[in-house]
């Protein structure tokens, strides 16, 4: 069979540092294995247009592996073209770059690597957190430009301890970010799901759920989102919702971009509503050059924790998501069940609650 991997290209990092596995060099490890069992791998990072490798090599490929860090949008109009494809693997947590509906319609299954991300994804959300609240970055940059000047940084730090702060999303990463909050003494915890904890889980960190999104928004300090990204949760944070954020909130993405409207979200930094926002994930990426989220400051010019994205592909990561996305291959190949937690879209069908719940 034909296996299509689009990976984001590693360079001479990728080179020098073998545990890479995700880049174009490193391959995920497979194409030994692959290649041992007679099948075909093509990997590539070109995935833009009509010509590129994505969309020459999908036409007959019968597995799709690629990534949410440099994901190939395998579109409606895509899968008609796709006639041979019967698996779509992510190689991490995040299958929003395939059109999930086209799937469902052409009994195609899309899996993803579940739980690979969780831990490097709640610490850096903690991380995003403490460098907005703190005014970290600007602090940084004062340092290199050779400057001293602590009263232009100290006017906008805080302290985490006695915040209400707030996730959008309380699953595998979004509890995970609750438990590591704990410690900072913070004056509340709060969670808006569509589904509750079970009360034992939402007592262990002291969280209360609250039904409306608004009504949470307007409560919380600090604002973190870690839900899944589909119809019912793009462009979730708007003008209109985040005119009830807290006036000088804080704001961290690091679900997916286009859960976030990426023009509100700059005005709204710009203006100082929203004292800051940081996050790895972009509308589109990799993102373009004058993305407005790549300059976007406070009035005090500061606010932004923007990096390209990485949270959920550290080395540690990168070790589980190959594994994983390994053992879907051998199962994929055996015939034999795959791990349910994976399975995104089954054999025309949603398997999972957190896609599927509309």
């Amino acid at each position: 069979m034909k296996v299509l991997a689009i990976l984001y290209r590693g360079a001479k990092a990728a080179v020098a540092e073998p545990r890479l596995l995700g880049t174009v060099e490193n391959q995920l490890g497979l194409r030994p294995w692959l290649q041992s069992l007679g099948h075909e791998l093509i990997v590539s990072d070109d995935k833009e247009g009509p010509s590129s490798d994505f969309q020459k090599h999908i036409a007959d490929a019968e597995v799709l592996v690629t990534t949410p860090f440099h994901p190939g949008y395998l579109t409606a109009d895509l899968f008609e073209k796709a006639k041979n494809l019967k698996i779509c693997i992510t190689a991490g947590v995040g299958s929003d770059h395939i059109d999930l509906n086209a799937a469902v319609k052409k009994s195609v299954q899309v899996l993803e690597v579940s739980g690979s991300n969780v831990t490097s994804v709640a610490e850096h959300v903690v991380m995003s957190i403490l460098l907005l609240v703190r005014n970290f970055v600007p602090a940084h940059e004062m340092i290199e430009r050779g400057d001293w000047q602590v009263s232009d940084i100290a006017r906008n730090a805080f302290d985490l301890e006695n915040k209400v702060i707030g996730t959008i999303g309380a699953g595998r990463i979004g509890y995970r970010v609750l438990q590591r909050l704990v410690p900072f003494d913070p004056k509340e915890l709060l969670y808006y799901d569509y589904t509750s904890l079970p009360d034992a889980v939402a007592k262990a960190v002291n969280v209360r759920k609250v039904d409306d999104l608004k009504e949470f928004v307007s409560q919380c300090d600090v604002v973190t989102v870690n839900c899944p990204l589909h119809e019912g949760t793009q462009g979730l944070v708007n003008s209109d919702l985040l005119q009830h954020f807290k006036k000088g909130a804080w704001l961290v993405n690091t679900a997916r971009g286009a859960i976030c409207d990426k023009d509100a979200v700059a005005q709204a930094v710009k203006s100082g509503h929203l004292r800051g926002y940081a996050g790895d994930v972009w509308n589109v990426q990799p993102a373009p050059k004058d993305h407005v989220w790549r300059t976007m400051k406070n009035p005090l010019g500061g606010g932004n924790g923007m990096v390209p994205h990485y949270s959920g592909t550290t080395l540690d990561a990168q070790a589980r998501y190959a594994s994983g996305t390994r053992s879907i291959l051998e199962n994929y190949i055996t015939g034999k069940a795959q791990d349910p937690q994976n399975v995104i879209v089954g054999k025309g069908k949603y398997e999972s609650k957190a896609y599927g719940q509309r």
